[in-house]
């Protein structure tokens, strides 16, 4: 059969390609057809598009070395796995398992669903478990090096057979130890159901902190990391520009909202963690999800993007701003000066050295009739999304909260709402800022409106 006659008959689109096994070979030969075919087409492999790749052309911003990036996280990984003496890490949350593989599959469904995981050896390979059929999903990463069929114990699949399916996942598991572990049996994991955790145990298999082996991993990011943070927070900003310019009386906040995630998934983005955003009334207190309410003119309109954008890399923004063509009133200029003022304080204080507790003590707060009503945290770590640290206000430290020091390659948010108790109206801003060698670099650039700081 022609090409063409195959595109008469199936469609240029077509889902399956037909065959003929006598002509096409075993099938086995098939599968691995397949599976080639498959992974240069993966998305990672194809890119971000003409419309991404061209803002950050005029950008300036160079595309990563992605080979070097996954390298490089890989190598933190080990590093922190033998600092803290284990055989190697089991990891299930989508947000881990990307910074180890680069792959993705369902985040979102396996965020929730505890199915897809990896293993990642201290001194030894990295075992992806993944779906059916679904192997060609980290063919391009250069990192995975085998990949086995996921043994998913969850009810959906497992029912009232629970014990047996866990039995089975841990016999799998306890092999890939026993075989790559280096004789030790001590391993960290991130998320694991009690059922797992009895299972592995009764192998032999002790557990112990995986998100404290992740998250310490992932503090520190390198240049071409940041080149991909960059490129993220271009693609965010282009998408917020498609928001503001959409931002009318009569639009709805969920209306505009979808603007955003619009934006993101046309330059390749992945998902946008929450739905704060509000109008009006509605921005005070903060934390209201965005609604069918309709935006009027004179309308304060806040938002967050918590966005993971292209590269998986969060760009994590805020900004307010004011619906239509009234010229603001003076309450809402006062809250957004106040709102501007404490970031830029708390921006000029993020220095390499300085200690998490020393910063949030000299950080600039609310003033009174605004504390109560405060963000919960000053600044947040971020990277593939909101990580280690959270600083919380100096009256919010407790004995628990831990202390530690900015260093050269951590990226930190800094957070402002600014609400009276009991007022109409709120503002919240957020910038994204990298800690230099000598300083800091806010790399976040989406311009304030200018006519609520009085411009």
């Amino acid at each position: 059969m022609s090409e063409q006659s195959v595109e008469r008959r199936f469609g240029r689109h077509r889902k399956i390609m037909p065959f003929d096994p006598n002509e096409a070979g075993s099938i086995d030969a098939l599968r691995l057809k397949s599976r080639q075919k498959a992974a240069e087409l993966n998305q990672h492999v194809l890119g971000y598009g003409a419309l991404a790749q061209a803002e950050w052309q005029a950008a300036g911003i160079a595309a990563p070395d992605l080979p070097a990036m996954r390298q490089y996280r890989l190598d933190r990984i080990r590093a922190e796995l033998r600092r803290r003496d284990y055989a190697g890490a089991l990891l299930y949350d989508p947000i881990n398992i990307r910074y180890a593989t680069d792959s993705t599959n369902m985040q979102l469904w396996v965020a929730r669903n505890p199915t897809r995981h990896c293993f990642v050896a201290t001194d030894g390979p990295v075992v992806l478990f993944d779906y059916f059929s679904c192997e060609h999903l980290s063919d391009h990463s250069g990192v995975v090096d085998e990949v086995r069929p996921t043994v998913s114990w969850m009810y959906l699949y497992s029912g009232e057979l629970t014990e047996l399916r866990v039995r089975r996942w841990a016999a799998g598991i306890a092999d890939v130890v026993k075989e790559h572990g280096g004789g030790s049996s001590r391993i960290a994991v991130d998320h694991i159901n009690p059922e797992g955790v009895e299972e592995l145990a009764r192998l032999g298999i002790s557990i112990g902190n995986g998100e404290a082996v992740m998250d310490k991993a992932r503090l520190i990011k390198s240049p071409d990391e940041i080149l991909a943070m960059r490129r993220s927070i271009v693609a965010c900003e282009a998408a917020m520009g498609e928001m503001e310019a959409a931002l009318a009386p009569g639009i709805s906040e969920n209306e505009l909202w979808a603007e955003l995630h619009r934006g993101n998934i046309a330059r390749g983005g992945e998902w946008i963690e929450t739905r704060l955003l509000s109008s009006g009334p509605r921005t005070n207190p903060w934390f209201q999800e965005c609604s069918s309410r309709t935006i009027e003119a004179g309308d304060l309109v806040a938002f967050d993007t918590d966005l993971i954008g292209p590269y998986g890399f969060c760009a994590d923004l805020s900004r307010t701003w004011l619906c239509g063509d009234a010229k603001p009133s003076n309450a809402q200029r006062d809250l957004f000066r106040i709102a501007v003022d404490q970031i830029a304080h708390n921006t000029g204080l993020m220095q390499p050295g300085t200690s998490f507790r020393d910063l949030v003590e000299r950080s600039a707060v609310p003033p009174g009739d605004c504390f109560p009503t405060r963000y919960g945290v000053l600044y947040h770590g971020v990277g593939l999304a909101d990580e280690y640290p959270t600083l919380p206000h100096a009256s919010d430290w407790t004995e628990d909260t831990p202390d530690g020091v900015l260093v050269s390659g951590m990226v930190l948010c800094v957070e402002s709402y600014i609400g009276r108790l009991g007022g109409h109206e709120g503002v919240k801003i957020e910038e994204q800022i990298l800690i230099t060698e000598t300083g800091s670099e806010q790399l976040s650039t989406y311009p304030l409106d200018e006519r609520l700081l009085g411009g």
